[in-house]
C-alpha cells in the first residue's frame, strides 16, 4: 500500500501545478479527414460538379471518368453471375503536360474513397527491369488501401483510445495501491490497514477515507492533464520491443512472393519489454498507438482493403506514350513493346500474389495518360489498345483558363499564397488587372518555351513574390496589394528575355 506521505506529496504537486494560471498547452491531435462523398448518391452530373471545384475546363475528360465511376456502382447493383462479367472501361487521356490529367484521376479517387496509385509506365524500361516488376503496382495499391482502411478504423476508435490513454496516464502519475492480503480480526473478521505516518509510528486509517483521498487526487490530476499542464512531467512507460531485425528475403525468382522474414519471426518469438522514462506528451503518443492497435482488428482491415482494391482500386498509368513505338524495330522499341506485353496481363485481369493474399485485377480501373506528341495510341500493341476503349483528348490551356485557375478552384494558387502570407500577419490582395497580367505572361512563356501548362503559373508566381516572401517577417505591414504595374515591373526582364531558362523552368 502506498504510504500516506507519498499520497500527500502527489496531492501537493497537483495543487502546485493547478495554482498558477498557465497557458493551455493541450496536445493538438490531427483532425480526422473529411468524410468522402457517398458514391452511391452521386450521379455523373454531380461527379462532374465536384471535379469542377478543383479542375478548370477539360469537360470531356471529366464526363468520361464520371461515367466510369458511376458504372462501378451500377455493376454492384447487378445480381447474379453477370456482375462478374461486367468489366470496367479503362481510359486513355491524351494531352500535354500540366492540363489536369493526373489531378482529374486523383480527385476522382478521393471523391469515391477509392485506393489510388500513380505509376510512370516509363519506369519499367529502366536497366535491370524484370517483367514481374509490373505486379509491384498492385502490391503498392494494396498497401495504400490497407493504410486507408486502417486510418478510417483509427478515426472510429480514436475517442475510445483517448479515454483509455487518459486512464493509463493517470495510473502512471498516481500508481494504484498494491493489494494486500487482508488480516482477519479475531473478533469480527474486519479488515484493518495501517500506514506509516511522519512520526514513524504505524497509524490506522479508514479505508474509505484513503480511497476518497486517492479519488480526489486522481480527479485533480485528470483536470490538469486535460488542461495540458502536465505535458512536461516525466513518467515511466513499459514498452514492448522486438529483437528480430527486419530482413527482406528477396532473391531470383522470389520477387513475386513478397516475403518478409522479420515479420514472420516476430509472430513466432517472444516479445521483450523495457521501461523508458519520457514526458507525458511523448507517452500519450506511444500509448495511443498501443491502444489503437488493440482496438483495431487487422484481419478485418486486410479483408476490407483487398475488397476495395479489387472493386474500387484506381491505377493511373502516366507516360504511357513513352512505351509506345513502331513495332518490328530494334533497340529501345523492343524494350517498350516488352513492357507493354508485361502490362497487358495486369490490365486485362490477372491474379497477383501479395503478402496479404491473392488480388484479382479484373475490376481495377486503369486510367492511362500521355502527351502522345510523337506517337499515337495506335502505336501501342493491339492487345493493349483493346484494353483502353475510352480515349479522351485534353486541350491545351490558354490565357483565359489561367485566369480561372488562379481564382476559381477551392485550392487556387492565389488562395494558397494569401494563406501563407497571412501567417506573418499581412493581407495579400491581387487586382483583376494583375491577375490578367500574370495569366498573359504565363501563357506567353508557354508559347515561347516548352508548354508545361498550369504548372507555369506556379513558377511565375514564385518569381513574382520571391522578394515579398523573403522580406515578409521584417516588413511589419498589414496589407499588400499587387497590381498590374507591380507584376510588369517584377517580371519585365523575365518576360522579355529569350533565355528564360535562367529564370523560370
Amino acid at each position: 500500500m502506498i504510504a500516506r506521505d507519498k499520497l500527500a506529496e502527489i496531492e501537493n504537486a497537483a495543487a502546485a501545478e493547478s495554482a498558477p494560471p498557465a497557458e493551455n498547452a493541450a496536445v493538438a491531435e490531427s483532425a480526422p479527414p473529411e468524410p468522402t462523398a457517398n458514391l452511391m448518391s452521386l450521379t455523373p452530373r454531380q461527379i462532374v460538379a465536384e471535379l469542377d471545384r478543383y479542375i478548370i475546363s477539360q469537360d470531356a475528360a471529366k464526363k468520361a471518368v464520371a461515367i466510369a465511376l458511376r458504372n462501378r456502382w451500377r455493376r454492384r447493383q447487378v445480381e447474379g453471375d453477370l456482375r462478374e462479367e461486367i468489366l470496367p472501361n479503362n481510359i486513355i487521356m491524351i494531352g500535354p503536360t500540366g492540363v489536369g490529367k493526373t489531378e482529374i484521376a486523383r480527385r476522382l479517387a478521393r471523391l469515391a474513397g477509392a485506393p489510388f496509385l500513380k505509376v510512370e509506365a516509363s519506369k519499367f524500361t529502366e536497366v535491370g527491369y524484370v517483367g514481374r516488376d509490373v505486379e509491384s503496382m498492385v502490391r503498392d495499391l494494396v498497401e495504400i488501401s490497407i493504410n486507408m482502411v486502417r486510418g478510417e478504423r483509427e478515426d472510429e476508435h480514436r475517442e475510445t483510445a483517448v479515454e483509455r490513454v487518459e486512464e493509463r496516464l493517470l495510473d502512471l502519475l498516481l500508481p494504484p495501491v498494491a493489494e494486500e492480503r487482508p488480516a482477519a480480526s479475531e473478533e469480527d473478521g474486519a479488515t484493518r490497514k495501517f500506514v506509516v505516518g511522519r512520526s514513524g509510528i504505524a497509524e490506522e486509517e479508514a479505508e474509505d477515507e484513503l480511497q476518497n483521498r486517492r479519488r480526489r487526487t486522481r480527479e485533480k490530476l485528470r483536470g490538469l492533464l486535460r488542461d495540458g499542464k502536465l505535458e512536461e512531467r516525466e513518467v515511466e512507460v513499459e514498452m514492448t520491443e522486438s529483437s528480430v531485425p527486419m530482413l527482406d528475403l528477396q532473391g531470383p525468382g522470389m520477387d513475386g512472393l513478397d516475403w518478409n522474414l522479420g515479420e514472420m519471426l516476430q509472430d513466432m518469438l517472444p516479445k521483450k519489454t523495457r521501461r523508458r522514462r519520457m514526458s507525458v506528451a511523448e507517452a500519450r503518443r506511444v500509448l495511443l498507438s498501443e491502444e489503437l492497435d488493440k482496438l483495431i482488428d487487422m484481419e478485418e482491415v486486410i479483408d476490407d482493403a483487398l475488397d476495395r482494391v479489387e472493386n474500387m482500386g484506381i491505377i493511373f498509368l502516366d507516360e504511357l506514350d513513352k512505351i509506345a513505338g513502331g513495332r518490328g524495330g530494334v533497340g529501345p522499341d523492343v524494350s517498350r513493346e516488352g513492357v507493354q506485353r508485361d502490362l497487358l496481363p495486369i490490365v486485362e485481369g490477372s491474379t497477383v500474389q501479395t503478402r496479404y493474399g491473392m488480388v484479382v485485377t479484373d475490376h481495377v480501373l486503369f486510367i492511362a495518360a500521355g502527351a502522345f506528341h510523337t506517337v499515337k495510341p495506335s502505336d501501342l500493341i493491339p492487345e493493349l489498345q483493346g484494353r483502353f476503349p475510352i480515349r479522351v483528348e485534353l486541350r491545351s490551356l490558354d490565357e483565359d483558363d489561367f485566369v480561372r485557375i488562379l481564382c476559381e478552384p477551392e485550392n487556387a494558387l492565389l488562395t494558397q499564397y494569401r494563406a501563407l502570407v497571412a501567417t506573418d500577419g499581412m493581407d495579400l490582395e491581387f487586382t483583376e488587372e494583375a491577375i490578367r497580367e500574370l495569366a498573359r505572361i504565363a501563357s506567353d512563356v508557354n508559347q515561347r518555351m516548352e508548354n508545361i501548362g498550369a504548372r507555369r503559373l506556379q513558377t511565375v508566381l514564385t518569381t513574382l513574390l520571391e522578394d515579398v516572401m523573403f522580406d515578409l517577417p521584417d516588413s511589419g505591414g498589414e496589407k499588400l496589394t499587387i497590381d498590374d504595374a507591380f507584376v510588369r515591373e517584377r517580371l519585365a526582364e523575365i518576360a522579355e528575355d529569350e533565355d528564360l531558362r535562367r529564370y523560370i523552368l
